[in-house]
């Protein structure tokens, strides 16, 4: 399955470029934009939804 990857609005604000890209289907997936191939840490939804309302 083709993913589509949204990098992180907040990402690269000090142009350094340290970015997050995050893929939504029925999980989400994060990885770092700089290495594609690297680790992906997956969330399930629910855990997903805990993570950002946290965040926020």
């Amino acid at each position: 399955m083709s993913r589509t990857w949204r990098k992180s609005s907040y990402s690269d604000g000090d142009g350094n470029g340290e970015c997050v890209e995050v893929s939504l289907t029925r999980d989400a997936l994060v990885r770092d934009s700089k290495n594609p191939s690297g680790e992906v840490l997956a969330f399930s939804t629910p855990a997903w939804q805990r993570l950002i309302t946290w965040l926020s």
